[in-house]
């Protein structure tokens, strides 16, 4: 993956640890908005017309990208307001199962209303402890991250299959953000029924674009009140009153969520297989390195598998330390995140931890 300069010009010059924070920007993504820009700019109302079709060519691209139906795809400017919109639509004595201490997009959602909500530890026992709590509890929805933003906890997607096959009346709500575009991914069979994401962080389709993937099951028990022009304009939104344009009640920036088709299909140029047999040998290896220097928690280290997303122990002069090196990342939880995707190679690592032995 050493040919990838071309594409993400930032890594000519550093050492870019922080796709968990912010993706990197592709010349393609880039030079289509530019594109797009330039056309609004001479063309106006007329640029307008001719741009509706967008939207349903990026609906369309995401289904087939994520096995996925392109009449239960909502497009939106993020996570967030998507999930907020989605939580109008559930009963107000609706229970809930969060994570303690999960990404605050979703928690704080949930927590804002007055719903019934339980909690589940985040730890090296993720999956056995929501079943626990939803044996005893009995939630009628289980909202959580795909993978921890903090550490790179990784939900074993074949638990919430299982999951969802013992208690069919479960709603699965789920937050992709840190994980879709970090491998292969079949919405259709993965028993979740809402799966949400905002795409500037694994796609790197830039800012202002997400997008929201129903189950036919969800989108008969979620009914936003949200309603607009835009609710009823456009291919696969004809009909009227469809969950999809309740979270699509105005209109959309067109640049913006283009931008998502743009970057699925540099992903496929790139090739999918290519990129997750990439991330899957750095994550790996950074545990194994990590792990050695006694950097990670117990609880990441005793788990299986791991996502490309680390929270290693260090301070504000270690953080200092790095980027003064060149190394781009975070300060998150009581750590510093680093996170690797598929334009990282393991010389970044190498980088890394070279300065991390000093």
């Amino acid at each position: 993956m050493n040919n990838l300069r071309k594409h993400f010009p930032l890594i000519e010059h550093y050492t870019y640890l922080n796709t968990a924070a912010t993706g990197l920007l592709s010349r393609e993504v880039f030079d289509y908005q530019q594109d797009k820009n330039i056309d609004l700019l001479t063309q106006g109302s007329l640029n307008r017309d001719k741009e509706a079709k967008t939207l349903a060519e990026t609906r369309e691209k995401l289904a087939q990208f994520f096995t996925a139906e392109a009449a239960r795809i909502a497009l939106v400017p993020n996570f967030t307001f998507g999930l907020n919109t989605i939580l109008e639509g559930l009963p107000k004595d609706t229970s809930f199962l969060l994570l303690e201490n999960d990404y605050p997009s979703i928690n704080l959602a949930v927590e804002a209303r007055n719903f019934k909500i339980y909690y589940a530890k985040i730890n090296e026992h993720l999956e056995q402890n929501i079943l626990q709590k939803i044996e005893v509890e009995k939630p009628q929805v289980l909202a959580l991250s795909l993978v921890q933003y903090l550490n790179g906890i990784k939900i074993d997607l074949s638990f919430l299959q299982e999951l969802k096959k013992k208690f069919p009346q479960l709603l699965i709500i789920a937050d992709g953000t840190q994980y879709l575009g970090t491998e292969d991914f079949n919405f259709s069979t993965s028993g979740i029924d809402v799966l949400g994401a905002s795409a500037y962080k694994w796609l790197n389709a830039g800012f202002g674009n997400g997008f929201f993937m129903f189950s036919k099951e969800a989108e008969q028990r979620i009914s936003p009140k949200t309603e607009g022009f835009g609710s009823h304009v456009g291919k696969y939104k004809e009909e009227g009153n469809t969950l999809i344009g309740r979270l699509e009640p105005g209109h959309l920036n067109y640049t913006n969520i283009g931008s998502v088709k743009v970057a699925l299909e540099l992903q496929e140029k790139i090739g999918r297989q290519a990129t997750e047999k990439q991330l899957q040998t750095l994550s790996a290896e950074a545990k194994k390195q990590f792990t050695q220097l006694g950097l990670l928690e117990d609880c990441v280290i005793k788990r299986e598998k791991h996502a490309t997303i680390f929270n290693i122990n260090g301070d504000e002069k270690l953080f200092h330390q790095l980027t003064q090196n060149g190394i781009i990342c975070s300060q998150r939880g009581n750590g510093i995140r680093v996170s690797f995707h598929y334009y990282n190679t393991l010389e970044d690592l190498e980088v890394l931890v070279n300065i991390l032995k000093r």
